[in-house]
């Protein structure tokens, strides 16, 4: 299972502190990888550091040089809590992910939903409250179909 990272926070020196789809948040340093891929030292730069971007939900890239992969700061990475995911930003995430991962823009998926972009900007950033009609419209028009949980907790949590 691909573990999808949805936030991403900077920590002291070069550790970063990624939550998860799931809920987990894992904190990383950087160093760990220093020996292994020395190029990754200049991360040491606290300007560059912070320069440091989501790609999708697929990992962590500073430039063309210097990336990390979620799974590998999900696999070894500290679990230091688990939130619950508030649902206002779970549509965010899902829709952010799901185009992604259909590797279109905003731009053509409005053109494929009539939905404006500027209204699927919002709604990936988690400031709009789409209607299940619309987020059924995004889902047809990324292939998929739209799908809503609720969990209930388990004896053990």
């Amino acid at each position: 299972m691909f573990h999808k990272a949805i936030e991403l926070n900077y920590l002291d020196g070069t550790a970063l502190a990624v939550t998860f789809e799931d809920g987990a948040v894992k904190k990383y340093d950087m160093r760990a990888l220093f020996p292994k891929y020395p190029q990754l030292r200049a991360l040491e730069d606290r300007a560059l550091f912070l320069s440091g971007r989501l790609m999708g939900a697929y990992g962590i890239r500073w430039n063309d040089e210097l990336d990390i992969e979620a799974e590998t700061i999900y696999e070894d990475g500290e679990t230091v809590r688990r939130e619950s995911l508030r649902l206002q930003t779970a549509p965010a995430h899902a829709v952010a992910s799901a185009r992604a991962l259909a590797g279109i823009s905003q731009k053509r998926l409005s053109e494929l939903t009539g939905i404006d972009q500027s209204d699927i900007s919002k709604i990936e950033r988690g400031v709009a409250n789409p209607s299940v009609a619309t987020l059924e419209r995004i889902a047809k028009a990324l292939g998929g179909r739209l799908d809503i949980k609720i969990v209930l907790p388990t004896a053990d949590g």
